[in-house]
């Protein structure tokens, strides 16, 4: 789909943008949607494809565009910003005038970094596919920015190891090059999250997990920390909502039963129930074998959750370590023992009324942030 937005009133010479979100997931579009309004100044051209049929998207983008939008990319513009799904190398060549264009592309995630659990042949060649368009589009184009240090740091080091098992013909300073014209910015929060937090009016510490439900996010590990808490005789509640998909990981039905006493919201909510829910709970929880800034936490975080999360991926980045479990991404039995540790610290914090503060992460907030998009993305 083609949208033309804009407001050229406070500014003579607005730029003319074209902003491409080849695989336009939830968390792709509060960025896409955040970065437009934040600088209305500007002429914004979209386009967007939507996130399904992985497969074919990631290698079909470029031609889905350049033969359906191909008035819209022949445009004149002054600045091309795409995110990592968007094949940019094969775009480029079917659409040359966009190679004239100053281009950034935004990384969100990188397959390089996916947990290799349950995978099977098919799964293993379309990461491939994966990442091979996401280092030729970062090659393509003038400057790479990634959400997280993380994030980048993961890209980098997967590209390394990924040339190295190449047979032949394999260019020296790929990495280097990659490294110098690259930099971190993470997704700002919106202002809505933001909020003083009304006294709890609950008695039963609450326990929030608001992820999508796929196995990269291990709800095993937290459901399972959930049954352990259960067997302890802690008293808790559970919201436990976020995306949901055809097939969903078959722990959800499994414990459903153990755990249907302490549910409060099992599933997907609307966006005021969600608002809700959050204001509602004590702490957010993460297991995430798979996260490049966490988002979703940060939310809560915002809205006064208590963060509980891995020391692990980005969560350093973002959340300081008293709020940080130990890690042990390869002994998902001892990580559970040490997630239900620390649940049953916070549940005992919590009945004792001294529940610490969730970190201060106002310097996320859209408002915060705009200086610094303005200087990386030259606006």
């Amino acid at each position: 789909m083609g949208a033309r937005t804009g407001n050229t009133n406070t500014r003579s010479a607005p730029l003319r943008i074209l902003l491409l979100s080849a695989y336009d997931a939830i968390s792709h579009q509060h960025w896409r949607k955040g970065l437009v309004d934040a600088f209305p100044e500007h002429d914004w051209t979209v386009l967007t494809l939507p996130a399904r049929y992985f497969n074919w998207r990631v290698r079909g983008n470029s031609l889905s565009w350049a033969f359906e939008e191909r008035e819209i990319l022949t445009r004149e513009y002054d600045r091309l910003i795409a995110t990592s799904m968007t094949d940019l190398s094969s775009l480029r060549g079917l659409v040359p005038e966009l190679t004239k264009i100053p281009t950034t592309v935004y990384f969100h995630e990188n397959q390089f970094a996916y947990p290799k659990n349950h995978k099977n042949n098919h799964q293993l060649k379309t990461e491939l596919e994966a990442k091979v368009v996401s280092l030729y589009s970062a090659l393509a184009v003038d400057h790479v920015v990634f959400n997280s240090v993380w994030n980048r740091y993961s890209f980098l080091q997967g590209i390394n190891l990924f040339l190295r098992t190449m047979p032949d013909h394999v260019p020296d300073g790929v990495v280097e090059l990659l490294s110098e014209k690259s930099s971190v910015l993470p997704v700002p929060l919106d202002e809505k999250w933001f909020s003083d937090r009304a006294e709890r009016a609950h008695s039963v510490f609450t326990v929030l997990w608001n992820h999508r439900w796929e196995y990269d996010k291990a709800p095993d590990r937290f459901l399972k920390a959930l049954v352990e808490l259960k067997q302890r005789g802690i008293e808790f509640k559970i919201n436990l909502v976020g995306q949901q998909f055809r097939q969903k990981p078959e722990i959800f039905d499994q414990v459903y039963e153990l755990l249907e006493n302490h549910i409060l919201n099992w599933g997907i909510v609307n966006d005021s129930d969600y608002d809700s829910v959050l204001k509602s709970s004590d702490v957010v929880v993460s297991t995430a074998l798979h996260d490049f800034q966490g988002l979703a936490i940060l939310e809560a975080v915002a809205a006064g959750c208590v963060p509980v999360v891995p020391d692990r991926l980005a969560y350093p980045e973002f959340i300081p370590q008293e709020f940080r479990y130990d890690s042990f991404i390869d002994n998902p039995e001892g990580e559970i023992n040490f997630l239900a540790d620390h649940l049953e610290t916070r549940s005992q914090d919590f009945m004792r009324e001294s529940l610490p503060l969730p970190p201060d992460i106002r310097c996320l907030k859209w408002t915060e942030m705009k200086s610094a998009y303005r200087k990386v993305f030259d606006l």
